[in-house]
């Protein structure tokens, strides 16, 4: 439904001069977002040694993008007459594989992920919400290009690797048990995936 909201607020403005701007982000996150499918059943795996599923391949190319570098690059948008009736991307520079996002989450939590890579469809078989996501959106390259973004906001830059974000997802999850929920059922169907595809 995004289209059709862009749609109807392009179309305010046209005839009605309604002051629209329209902000694409992509993945952002903060503490509370892994990042990686699974959310803290994935990152409880890596803490035991067990298999992490990654899909794919692990080398389509992903952009994260940290809450505080898009609020940085929001805010200056707010009211600027020159973002009326325009779009504009607000995303990291900073391009990692999925293998590479895993291996973060793990070194943040102070292991090295033992990554087993399941193609996309398979796992969309499996579980049609997580496959779905992947199909969709994850399991193809997303690169952006956020030149018209520094046109309004100059100099503005995601400045926060993931890797520092991946250390704020860590210690969040691990500073209150209450947070570290595991999904049985998901865990179970990682083993299974992973049973599956293991080399």
């Amino acid at each position: 439904d995004k289209i059709a909201c862009e749609d109807l607020l392009v179309h305010e403005y046209r005839e009605n001069d309604f002051p629209a701007t329209i902000v694409r982000p992509s993945h952002t996150y903060d503490a509370t977002k892994t990042v990686l499918s699974g959310g803290w059943t994935s990152l409880a795996r890596m803490l035991a040694g067990q298999p992490v599923i990654v899909h794919g391949d692990g080398t389509s190319l992903w952009t994260v993008t940290h809450h505080d570098d898009f609020a940085r690059a929001f805010v200056p948008l707010l009211g600027h007459p020159r973002t009326y009736g325009e779009a504009f991307h607000i995303t990291s520079d900073d391009v990692l594989t999925w293998d590479q996002i895993a291996r973060a989450l793990a070194a943040a939590l102070g292991v090295t992920a033992r990554i087993v890579h399941v193609p996309s469809d398979v796992i969309a078989a499996a579980d049609q919400e997580w496959g779905a996501g992947l199909l969709g959106d994850k399991a193809n390259s997303m690169v952006f290009d956020n030149s018209k973004l520094r046109s309004v906001v100059p100099g503005w830059r995601a400045t926060i690797p993931f890797e520092r974000g991946a250390r704020e997802i860590a210690d969040w999850y691990l500073a209150d048990p209450a947070r570290q929920v595991v999904n049985e059922r998901l865990d179970a169907l990682m083993d299974k995936l992973a049973a599956d595809f293991s080399e």
